[in-house]
């Protein structure tokens, strides 16, 4: 949006009145434009984000004292004060407000929480030979796009069988060069071996071309194309070329039959379902490409307090689409307020039209009905695991005498290799399971520090972590603070960490520390508090395995850490350190010489004559390894 389009204004003035009379003293101010008004409490804290095609008379309908939702009467009763931004049109108001949304997060607005980026499958064309691969991100590489797909594993899964119809290269361009013979994918019949010359690239790229006919829809047509072809081989009696040929039909089918929906009169749409039962929400998504199944995803939604369907299928369209190209065709299962206008934002985003639309008879409406019964389904599961969760933190409270069920559990490990490579980790568990967006490491810095000296690494771990949370929340209104730390040790290390704590002036949050009992098996542990004796768990108290739960999942996290920062470690070599040596020179420089040893070695002239190395960066290189003074 240009900058000239909003204006802002805010009243946030100690003595101004709240609840209704506060809404009231905005209207004499406000006037007919569109825009987006926040409401705030007396902290300053954002209650609401809205849109409005008026201001003036949106506003004035929260000023009645009555005839309000329960939900919105509440948030009017905190209104301390407003801020309005009035923008050119109401279209540009709904795409401000969603973005307000996800960036404030405001208590009475429904939110997407997870909002992740799809896969898409890439056939790249900046090569002879296109790769053909998974691919998340911006679209900057040269090919075709093909997607979205509702996870890794449904691009892992159409890959695979695309290798086994298409005979497609999936090796980087650096492996494809350096190939001398056939790969293990070309004995498993996955790959036709263009590297080492198995096939002309005519041949290549025609098999290339009826991989994207797959891909776009037109499957029926290339199956026909390889079962003439097979004929034809048979005839000739290229009995070989007709085996492999069947096979490939085979494969094609099996791809048409693992999609399961594959709609023909819907060649392109998302598929929006949402169901709702005890404030909770769900919304599933499948996503339908070239009349194919690319798989569905389900969200949960934060209700705002209490919204009904349409506002939430509304708030979730905005947010869902803000960072992601819309179809053609989005299909509904509710309608929603402003259907008319999201369909303009979403179609300016798009550069082309996009229709939203609630089917009522026919396949569009069997494909709802279907998301809308797994909408249903997952939501039923959601609050049975929440429900069980519920009560293993209640007994977690009973279990460890805290004032109630924990909202958040901070479980932190070290892992290392005799001192090296040292990292801290911390995962997060609470009323809905992992948060594993919350999870977080921490590489070990302290120069000080003895190898092995787990009291210290758990010391630089606690200090980092707290010292953030008093600067960024020292008011504690983030959620971001735990109810419970559980650390993996036993008195010793309860004890320090209580002193640690100390210094940091944080002495209000429980911590135990769970500790392997009688000869270290499971079943069998220990927890230890500050101050108090330890003591253990029934062998089959549900609590027990859920905090084994909790320590396993820190350990393997700590334990992925540590080997990713090893890996790169082994990995490293001088020529990192080197200005100007990125992975394209460092590669041709390894390919040249054979080592970074044999390239400290090597002479000016012998740098010079690498493809990719200027005269001076060659200068540069060679002055890294041969510095005086």
């Amino acid at each position: 949006m240009p900058e000239d389009s909003t204006n802002s204004t805010a009243n946030t003035a100690p003595d101004r009145p709240s609840g209704h009379a506060c809404v009231q003293s905005y209207l004499p101010t406000l006037d007919n434009s569109p825009g987006v008004y926040r409401m705030l409490d007396a902290q300053g804290r954002v209650l609401y984000v809205g849109k409005a095609r008026s201001l003036k008379k949106r506003v004035s309908s929260y000023a009645k004292p009555t005839g309000h939702t329960p939900r919105i009467a509440r948030m009017i009763r905190e209104t301390a004060s407003m801020m309005f931004l009035t923008t050119r049109t109401e279209t540009e108001a709904l795409l401000l407000e969603q973005n307000l949304i996800k960036q404030l997060k405001p208590r009475y607005n429904v939110l997407l929480r997870d909002d992740k980026s799809f896969p898409n499958i890439l056939v790249a064309k900046d090569h002879p030979f296109p790769q053909i691969k998974k691919h998340r991100g911006a679209k900057t590489e040269k090919g075709g796009y093909y997607g979205p797909f509702a996870s890794a594993g449904a691009v892992n899964r159409t890959l695979n069988q695309l290798q086994k119809v298409f005979l497609l290269r999936s090796c980087t361009d650096a492996t494809f060069e350096s190939r001398t013979r056939p790969c293990l994918l070309y004995q498993i019949r996955r790959c036709s071996a263009p590297c080492v010359g198995k096939i002309t690239q005519a041949d290549y790229l025609a098999t290339v071309a009826d991989a994207e006919r797959f891909l776009q829809g037109k499957s029926t047509g290339v199956q026909e194309q390889l079962a003439r072809q097979m004929e034809e081989a048979s005839e000739a009696l290229e009995f070989e070329r007709a085996a492999a040929l069947r096979d490939r039909i085979r494969a094609l089918t099996q791809v048409q039959q693992a999609q399961g929906i594959n709609p023909r009169g819907v060649a392109e749409a998302d598929v929006v379902a949402l169901h709702m039962e005890g404030g909770q929400a769900c919304v599933q998504v499948f996503f339908i490409r070239a009349h194919q199944n690319w798989g569905n995803r389900d969200y949960y939604p934060r209700t705002g307090a209490g919204a009904d369907e349409a506002e939430v299928l509304q708030a979730f369209l905005g947010q869902f689409y803000d960072n992601k190209e819309p179809p053609r065709l989005i299909l509904l299962s509710h309608g929603i307020e402003d259907e008319d206008l999201m369909a303009q934002a979403l179609s300016e985003k798009a550069g082309r039209k996009v229709e939203l639309s609630v089917p009522l008879r026919g396949e569009k409406a069997e494909l709802v009905a279907g998301a809308a019964r797994n909408a249903r389904e997952s939501l039923a599961r959601r609050m049975a695991e929440t429900a069980t969760q519920a009560k293993l933190l209640a007994g977690l409270a009973e279990a460890f005498a805290l004032d109630g069920p924990p909202q958040r559990i901070e479980v932190y490990d070290n892992s290392h290799i005799q001192g090296t490579n040292a990292v801290g980790a911390m995962i997060v568990a609470g009323a809905d399971g992992f948060l594993k967006s919350q999870y977080r490491k921490f590489n070990i810095k302290g120069e000080e520090l003895t190898p092995g000296d787990d009291f210290g690494m758990m010391k630089e771990v606690l200090t980092r972590r707290f010292k953030r949370l008093l600067k960024e929340d020292p008011d504690r209104e983030s959620g971001a603070w735990p109810d419970l730390l559980l650390i993996d040790g036993g008195a010793g290390q309860i004890s320090a960490v209580a002193s640690i704590m100390a210094e940091l002036g944080v002495e209000d949050i429980p911590v135990v520390g769970v500790a392997k009992g009688i000869d270290r098996d499971a079943g069998k542990e220990e927890f230890h508090r500050p101050g108090a004796r330890p003591f253990a768990l029934r062998h089959n108290d549900p609590v027990l395995y859920f905090v084994q739960r909790l320590r396993d999942e820190a350990h393997r996290f700590a334990i992925g850490a540590h080997r990713q920062k090893r890996a790169k470690a082994i990995g490293a070599t001088p020529l990192d350190e080197i200005p100007g040596v990125g992975a394209t020179r460092k590669r041709a420089l390894l390919a040249h010489f054979g080592s970074a040893k044999a390239v400290s070695r090597a002479g000016l002239a012998d740098l010079k004559a690498v493809e990719g190395i200027s005269d001076a960066m060659a200068e540069t290189i060679y002055g890294f390894f041969h510095a005086t003074g």
